[in-house]
């Protein structure tokens, strides 16, 4: 059996009483970081051995903890912070004991993102987690683009010698007034949430230096239809009448699209000549 097992993301009285019992209880450890993982198990007076499992030797380790788990050994998957598989090779391991048959239990426990989240006071009925964007050329630029228009609030993370690089390019793409939190150090001492806009925080953070791990929360894209000047609304008029639409079926049309009142496009529409399309029945 594979137990995956949530770790804090820094205060340790974060850490479950379940979540001790499976360390303690299982054949093996597979950490992240065992030099990390170490101090946690010391905290808890916790004796199980460990081996590494972490995205420079995951293809590697993978058919030696296999190999075991076959053999009838349990082992829990651990990362340096938070949830296995969130950002992490993790789910590779899981994907591949699932495919073996072998049972995987989740052992819950705290997230950076949800609970930065949960504090960030932008709506949380909806979100997006996007994890760590690529660091550069276009792959990070086409990740952004998608973006854009994302009307669910979104969780990103990154590193403090980034944190500013990444607010320049959200700006650019999103625009420098969406809302905007950055939840640094959560659950430990220096814990802080800054609220404002991208703009803004831009202008904090190139005048105070970020440190810490960071967890952006970003509110999504506006869904508000935007306003249609006189010209645009009488052009998507004659587009509609010039596939044969009389005034009145276009006026009611373009009302279910721009939520506008059908008595004032129909207004409109009749001051558009009949010239310009090929209606035999104008109303």
């Amino acid at each position: 059996m594979l137990y995956v097992v949530g770790t804090p993301i820094g205060n340790l009285q974060d850490m479950t009483f379940r979540a001790v019992e499976i360390l303690q209880s299982v054949d093996l450890i597979a950490a992240e970081d065992t030099r990390h993982t170490g101090k946690l198990l010391q905290h808890f007076q916790i004796k199980t051995p460990q081996v590494s499992y972490h995205q420079h030797n995951h293809d590697q380790r993978l058919p030696e903890l296999l190999n075991r788990l076959g053999q009838g050994n349990t082992i829990a998957l651990v990362t340096d912070a938070g949830m296995p598989g969130i950002s992490d090779p993790g789910y590779k391991l899981v994907k591949a004991v699932i495919e073996e048959g072998i049972s995987v239990v989740p052992i819950p426990g705290a997230t950076a993102g949800i609970t930065a989240l949960s504090a960030a006071g932008l709506p949380t009925d909806r979100f997006v987690f996007e994890g760590f964007l690529p660091t550069k050329g276009q792959s990070r630029k086409k990740r952004l683009d998608s973006l854009k228009g994302e009307p669910r609030t979104l969780i990103l993370y990154e590193g403090p010698h980034r944190v500013l690089n990444t607010l320049r390019d959200l700006a650019n793409c999103l625009g420098e007034n969406r809302r905007i939190v950055l939840a640094r150090e959560l659950t430990k001492l220096h814990e802080e949430f800054w609220r404002g806009t991208i703009g803004e925080a831009i202008a904090h953070f190139t005048q105070l230096e970020p440190k810490g791990e960071f967890t952006l929360v970003i509110g999504g894209a506006s869904q508000q239809k935007p306003m249609l000047s006189k010209a645009e609304l009488e052009a998507q008029l004659t587009e509609i009448m010039a596939q044969g639409v009389s005034r009145s079926q276009a006026s009611r049309q373009l009302a279910k699209l721009t939520q506008l009142p059908r008595r004032q496009l129909y207004q409109l529409a009749l001051t558009i000549p009949s010239s310009v399309f090929p209606v035999k029945d104008q109303d």
